[in-house]
């Protein structure tokens, strides 16, 4: 994974709970890099999945929970440090279509090595998208957070709602996500 979702995954810890909390997740978790973790490095994602156990031990709030509030603040760090991705859609559902196509793509010139997720339109009316999250990672959490922050920005309010499709290693996760009448 690279290295920018782990520094704002601290950021996050530090700024929601403490600075004493992110030295004591890191702590737990014993790295052989000892933790320093650099916007532009690589790291497993098995070093992710420790520092959110570490962090829902201390807590006692579900995995789930920390990576959802984690993917709402990651979008909207995202907006802040990428606004041309979302200053140029118009609409939410044109901005999350756009993800595979056009925020990959750049994210890859940079970071060629990186390993994504892939958003796919399984169908869009005018009120709904249904968009199929595929990952190596169990991370539909993190993508369901970033999706409402997303939401939120354009100013469209959703529901969403979510079914895994499949068993083994070809599932995936269906966002259903429809505009508030």
């Amino acid at each position: 994974m690279k290295g920018i979702v782990f520094t704002e995954f601290l950021d996050y810890v530090g700024s929601t709970i403490s600075s004493d909390m992110v030295d004591d997740i890191i702590d737990d978790c014993s790295f052989e890099h000892g933790g320093a973790f650099t916007a532009v490095g690589t790291y497993p994602f098995q070093d992710m999945a420790a520092l959110v156990s570490a962090l829902s031990k201390r807590t006692s709030v579900p995995m789930p929970n920390l990576l959802h509030g984690f993917g709402r603040y990651l979008c909207v760090r995202f907006a802040v440090l990428y606004p041309q991705f979302f200053d140029a859609k118009g609409s939410l559902f044109d901005f999350l279509e756009s993800v595979n196509d056009q925020i990959h793509v750049e994210v890859k010139k940079l970071y060629p090595d990186a390993e994504l997720p892939a958003f796919d339109t399984y169908s869009r009316s005018g009120d709904q998208l249904d968009l199929d999250y595929k990952s190596c990672r169990p991370l539909a959490a993190l993508a369901e957070g970033m999706i409402e922050a997303a939401s939120e920005h354009y100013r469209e309010p959703v529901a969403v709602t979510t079914q895994r499709i499949g068993d083994g290693p070809e599932s995936f996760v269906r966002f259903s996500i429809r505009h508030h009448a």
